[in-house]
């Protein structure tokens, strides 16, 4: 690898070369046409279609999204990038408008697709190689599914409504600068860079730096709150009063597939489990040498390594690491660096966290990092990329069908975490840095399953609270509960973490999406654990779950694997996975 990478942002020239050129305005003439066009297709559904004609609107339909989602995709990129970018925010409205307005246009095949009767459902899904899944997949919404004006409201409400409100909650606290004293000095900072003080070796810093975050969030608290209370609101007039569900989670697990009773078991494992963690913070808060841990040490290294790493050596790190379990995986990650499809330098304005941004089969991934040379930044990076890997590997699946569901999309990810961490651990002779690393094996399972599973627990009371009329200063107080189930004893609270809430853009972007990230990570415990007993012989069958993208249903696609994700048994497995990680630190002698 003699290539030398650098901090940059991305490229999206391969979607449009500017926001305002001719190709921009070729997608929405193109796009408007094939709308028009398709409406003609409405007097040939009929229960009697030949199977000839249902197929070519379906490819119809897939020529359209093939051409939607980069357009829909761009915008909300421009704007990750500078979240005060004018431009970008308005193109963003516009094609949001646009795209609804699309939708609005051609949902009557979806629609009569899902009134379809049983037998001629069958018997047009029986031919249809590689759309079979979508297509059934739709007709599960049809218990819950409105009339045609229905929808078309719904669809334009949610431009103007929730979608303006999540762009106007990025806006604010994406402008956010935090002022944080360092070795006598106030500076100031981005989020991504106060966040990674919380892992700094200085008590101090740690407690500033959480203090800062959640008074400047507390400040707006109230108005943050009020964002959250409006998009609960619409999330429950919606799916509960209009379509039926029986509460605000189910809407969420149907469209990743999952019944409610796996992820009721999944939230039932891991509040059982809770103790383990308790335990584990208790043991670290002996190798900090505390009584107990203040919730600002929870992610304290256990020792003083301030190593750091590079941007090329990070990124070397992981690509050696994906090399090290298959080198087709590696290819695949440089091929986002290759394109210039990373924006990984920490700016004012650019969107705070990382994500990877997959788009249609083909197109390489975009992935965001805000990188700043730590061990984390490192599994950041290893993670997104991960992502990316997992949608470049289901390119052979059609646009409907490569995305995969949001529990499962987290299992890339997550393992690409861990196979990074082997490779430090195999490289790293320094018995502090080991120790770090070891440690933050255990943090990382903490923030990826605990705090994410408890996060779901809060979204399930807000939604249940604000039915009822709570207050922000009630839910507020609801989240500080929260945080004292989750921690019990092992952790002392501060009365700033009853905010933390309002910090966390998941709740207002996708609701109910943080289980996903719990769901992903024990079922990568078990993957990791068969990986590490078969070698060699494990490789193709988890391929396989990768290159299967959403074609299939979560369950279905982990039963192919030997896992049986329904029973209470199979997530416990992964905790115990997780107990003996705890043991094994326990066994090492406290210096």
């Amino acid at each position: 690898m003699t290539r030398k990478y650098t901090l940059s942002p991305w490229s999206l020239e391969d979607l449009y070369p500017s926001h305002d050129g001719p190709e921009i305005k070729t997608a929405f003439e193109k796009l408007e046409n094939m709308a028009k066009d398709f409406e003609a297709y409405r007097e040939k559904l009929t229960p009697e279609i030949e199977f000839e004609d249902f197929m070519d609107i379906v490819k119809e339909v897939e020529a359209s999204t093939l051409l939607a989602y980069p357009l829909g995709a761009y915008p909300g990129l421009l704007f990750a990038a500078d979240t005060q970018n004018q431009e970008a925010q308005a193109l963003q409205a516009r094609v949001q408008q646009f795209l609804a307005k699309i939708k609005n246009q051609t949902m009557f095949f979806s629609l009569w697709w899902k009134e379809l009767d049983v037998e001629n459902a069958q018997r047009l899904m029986k031919s249809a190689d590689g759309y079979r899944y979508w297509l059934e997949e739709m007709r599960h919404f049809k218990p819950y599914t409105l009339t045609e004006p229905e929808e078309k409201i719904i669809n334009i409400k949610d431009v103007n409504g929730v979608h303006a409100l999540v762009t106007l909650y990025d806006s604010i606290t994406n402008r956010y600068v935090f002022k944080v004293e360092v070795d006598g000095e106030i500076e100031e900072m981005t989020r991504g860079q106060l966040m990674s003080l919380v892992r700094s070796p200085n008590p101090d810093h740690r407690s500033a730096a959480y203090q800062e975050l959640y008074k400047v969030y507390g400040d707006d608290g109230p108005i943050l709150g009020q964002m959250y209370q409006t998009l609960i609101r619409d999330w429950r007039a919606e799916n509960m009063d209009l379509r039926g569900y029986t509460n605000p989670i189910s809407a969420r697990n149907l469209i990743n597939d999952l019944p409610d009773d796996v992820v009721y078991t999944l939230l039932d494992v891991c509040e059982k489990n809770a103790d383990v963690f308790q335990d584990y913070f208790k043991l670290k808060a002996k190798w900090l040498g505390i009584d107990k841990l203040r919730r600002y040490d929870i992610y304290a290294p256990v020792s003083e390594s301030d190593k750091e790493f590079d941007f090329d050596e990070g990124v070397k790190l992981t690509l050696e690491a994906f090399e090290d379990f298959d080198p087709r995986i590696a290819e695949l990650a440089m091929k986002v660096f290759e394109e210039d499809h990373i924006d990984s330098e920490v700016r004012k304005g650019k969107q705070g966290g990382a994500f990877c941004a997959s788009i249609v089969p083909d197109h390489t991934p975009y992935v965001k990092v805000n990188y700043q040379g730590k061990a984390d930044d490192v599994a950041t990076l290893a993670h997104e990329l991960g992502h990316a890997i997992h949608a470049m590997l289901a390119f052979g699946n059609n646009v409907f069908t490569f995305h995969s569901a949001l529990p499962m999309a987290e299992n890339a990810s997550t393992f690409a975490e861990m196979l990074l961490v082997d490779r430090l651990l195999e490289e790293e002779e320094d018995p502090s840095v080991r120790r770090d690393i070891l440690f933050a094996q255990v943090d990382d399972a903490y923030a990826t399953i605990m705090r994410q599973i408890f996060f779901a627990m809060f979204e399930v009371t807000a939604h249940d609270m604000v039915a009822e009329g709570a207050t922000v200063d009630q839910l507020a107080e609801a989240y500080y509960e929260n945080l004292e189930k989750q921690f019990g004893d092992s952790v002392a609270l501060s009365e700033e973490f009853k905010w933390e809430w309002v910090s966390i853009p998941h709740f207002l972007h996708v609701p109910f999406y943080v289980y996903a990230y719990s769901f992903g990570q024990l079922l990568v415990l078990s993957l990791y654990k068969q990986y590490k007993e078969e070698g060699e012989s494990f490789k193709p069958r988890y391929i396989k779950i990768l290159e299967a993208g959403g074609s299939a249903s979560p369950v279905a696609i982990c039963a192919d694997a030997g896992l049986d994700i329904t029973q209470a048994e199979f997530w416990q497995g992964g905790f115990d996975v997780i107990r003996d990680m705890v043991k094994e630190l326990e066994e090492i002698p406290i210096e």
